[in-house]
């Protein structure tokens, strides 16, 4: 994509989300990653002129060509993954690693009675690992709290049962201040610890639920010994956990050595997402589009995106590739493929869909920036085939009922043509023949009235017509068409509350649109703006019956006066507010003292 777009308007496609952007220069080389909370805002940020922009930031601007980003979750996963990529690419501009330090962990010991420790190595000892952490601090954190709360060892001392039985240690420190319950010498059985060292695992792996029931008991046995300085501390260590976060799928214990493929298809097309797990970190991502053949499944488009990286961007397959279903095998001879249904490695394969998604919404937005009339070809030959229309539907009119219990029933119009507002060419209604809350009726009215009109005035017709509601309001429009014999000249269709369900006249089963294909968002965004020139329309109605009719029905107070009181006090309640005095200067003295009198009465 970056080929054919100009930098300005790559970084104009930017989202506002967190994640991770790489710049490169006219050799392709990516000469800096960096992280960020909005990419737009981050990345914008460099091409504006700043005199707070340091020499080497100038120096390595002048040299960018060209920019790519990955989308991810929260601005802790960008932090792990642009610690990964600077340490798999080494972009020069970026300050490197020296010490080459790894994520710190949290590692819980081999049993039995396991050490909760910190550690930045994760060797494959029979302990379990947590993390990673996006910062010391919050590691240290973490390790502060269940140091606090779960009373476990901290001592190096070999506890195996035959020491225990010796007797031969003696309790320390600890558990004469309350951090340990001597395990060492036979005052907590194994089962007892097992239990304290799972609490501390739920913890670690975010259920704050089993230590939430202990710090609660805690807490409310330190306030019966009257000890509120104890419980004030078990709420705030509660309250503090809650910001950490112990698991990611950009960094893993438990996915080493990885590839991992994901296909996400719309319509004829297909886009395959590459990663590329090294000892537990996402150090490649990449996203390439197919164009599906007329009898390709998705298995063959799996087999096709996976041959296509090999051979033009990863090179060997490592020797498990984790995949959403499995591809046609024989072609991958000796590769192990995993298709995961949950766990960490469900969640990597949910994350790199979610990559290829926005791969395609960034090619979209690509081509109608480069080429609008071919992505409105494109949109309106998806519309006509999705609604199952005999022509494109370059101009749609969808209709929309507004009331508030019966009261000033107003009804709207709006137009769009080739996909996008006319806004132009929208109209109002005030419904004249329907008394109280009749929908059906009032959807008659006003399609009686607008195309009649247009039959008498030989103007256009629509290629479409949509009604916001379900079958009754679309069988009260079809049967004017009938009247006016535009059944056969114009499709009609219902669009029901549920947004994906669209309903055919005689047809009582409603039809479901492909709830990530753009003709249902074309349609949403028909439907919202109905309902919102609508109800503007019929709120501003409404404010307007209730400011003349309380200024009205003063004898003496006329259109000209009450618009002189709103020109000078802007609103009712002022004008309700305003002394004898005040209201003379407008209106002058009678006029004033019949308005003051008005409201005064009305208020007692």
């Amino acid at each position: 994509m970056s080929d054919t777009l100009s930098l300005k308007e790559q970084v104009a496609l930017l989202p506002h989300l967190p994640g991770c952007y790489l710049f490169s220069d006219k050799k392709g080389q990516v000469i800096y990653v960096g992280k960020a909370k909005s990419l737009k805002k981050r990345v914008s940020s460099y091409f504006i002129e700043n005199r707070d922009h340091s020499p080497k930031v100038r120096v390595m601007v002048k040299q960018i060509v060209s920019l790519r980003h990955i989308v991810v979750d929260s601005e802790t996963d960008a932090l792990l993954l642009e610690n990964s990529l600077i340490k798999s690419l080494k972009p020069r501009y970026n300050i490197l690693l020296k010490d080459d330090k790894s994520y710190p962990w949290i590692a819980l010991t081999a049993p039995p009675f396991e050490r909760v420790i910190s550690t930045r190595r994760v060797v494959k000892d029979g302990s379990r690992y947590f993390g990673p952490y996006a910062s010391v601090s919050a590691q240290r954190a973490m390790l502060e709290f269940i140091g606090e709360v779960i009373p476990l060892r901290t001592c190096r001392l070999n506890l195996s049962q035959e020491q225990i039985d010796k007797g031969k240690y003696s309790p320390c420190l600890q558990y004469h201040i309350g951090n340990c319950k001597a395990p060492c010498c036979g005052k907590q059985s194994r089962q007892e610890y097992a239990e304290m060292v799972e609490m501390a695992v739920a913890a670690l792996k975010g259920d704050l639920r089993p230590v939430k029931s202990y710090l609660e008991g805690e807490m409310f046995k330190a306030a019966a010994e009257l000890r509120f300085e104890a419980a004030q501390r078990f709420k705030t260590r509660l309250d503090a956990l809650e910001k950490y976060r112990s698991k990611s799928v950009i960094v893993s214990a438990n996915i080493l050595d990885t590839d991992l493929f994901s296909l996400y298809t719309e319509g004829d097309e297909a886009y395959c997402n590459f990663m590329r797990i090294k000892n537990g970190s996402i150090i490649a991502i990449q996203t390439i589009s197919l164009q599906a053949g007329i009898e390709a499944d998705q298995t063959q488009m799996l087999t096709l995106g996976i041959q296509h990286i090999v051979e033009n961007i990863a090179g060997e397959l490592q020797n498990e590739v984790i995949v959403p279903f499995l591809p046609e095998v024989e072609f991958f001879e000796g590769i192990r493929f995993t298709v995961p249904q949950r766990g960490e490695k469900r969640e990597l394969l949910e994350f790199s869909l979610r990559s290829a998604r926005l791969y395609r919404a960034e090619l979209m937005k690509n081509m109608e920036i480069k080429n609008p009339e071919r992505h409105t070809e494109r949109l309106m030959e998806s519309m006509q085939r999705e609604l199952r229309l005999d022509r494109q539907p370059r101009h749609i009119e969808c209709f929309d009922n507004s009331n508030t219990q019966g009261t000033n029933p107003v009804a709207s119009c709006v137009v769009f043509r080739n996909g996008k507002p006319s806004k132009r060419e929208y109209r109002h209604f005030n419904i004249k023949t329907v008394v109280g809350a009749d929908d059906f009726a009032s959807m008659r009215e006003i399609i009686t009235r607008r195309y009649t009109r247009l039959v008498e005035e030989g103007a256009e017709l629509p290629d479409l017509i949509v009604v916001d509601g379900g079958k009754g309001q679309l069988s009260s429009a079809y049967a004017v068409l009938c009247e006016l014999g535009l059944e056969d000249k114009i499709p009609i269709v219902g669009l029901a509350k549920r947004l994906e369900e669209v309903y055919y006249p005689n047809d009582p089963m409603p039809y479901y649109l492909s709830r990530t294909g753009e003709p249902l968002k074309v349609m949403c965004h028909i439907r919202d703006e109905a309902h919102r020139f609508g109800i503007t329309f019929h709120r501003n109605k409404r404010s307007g019956a209730m400011i003349h009719s309380s200024l009205e029905e003063i004898e003496g107070v006329g259109p000209k006066s009450i618009e002189q009181l709103y020109r000078h006090f802007k609103t009712l309640t002022k004008i309700k507010s305003a002394t004898v005095e005040q209201l003379a200067e407008v209106v002058g003295q009678s006029r004033a003292e019949k308005i003051f009198n008005h409201f005064a009465k009305a208020n007692k």
